[in-house]
């Protein structure tokens, strides 16, 4: 169930990001689903590699690459999907933030601290 979740929570952040300037979803809601599906084993398998590689660059920073990163792995992501397009680094940088902020909002509205739970 939790999975279910994730990818539709996935879903919806990545139908949010339309509100950035370059970024559009051309489908149907079962393309929106798998394009879920796709972002949550995207971020699974292929973004620790990143961050592994980008370490240096991430400590020479202070952590400011990371923004870069996850609008580079954002536009990488829109390469895989024919249906999701993404203009520039730029739209990539504020499209990764806006699904920062909606999978942290919907987090906090249905999802909950499971260690809470647990001691409770």
């Amino acid at each position: 169930m939790k999975v279910i979740a994730r990818i539709v929570g996935n879903a919806l952040a990545l139908l949010a990001t339309q509100v950035v300037p370059g970024i559009r979803f051309e489908g149907d809601v079962l393309q929106l689903l798998l394009a879920g599906a796709a972002l949550g084993l995207f971020n699974l398998v292929v973004r620790p590699l990143v961050m592994l590689l980008s370490l240096p660059a991430l400590i020479v920073t202070l952590g400011l690459f990371y923004f870069v990163l996850n609008g580079l792995l954002l536009m990488a992501f829109a390469w895989l999907m024919p249906s999701y397009t993404v203009d520039g680094l730029i739209a990539g940088m504020l499209g990764s933030l806006v699904i920062a902020l909606v999978n942290w909002a919907l987090g906090a509205v249905f999802g909950g601290d499971e260690k809470k739970k647990d001691e409770k």
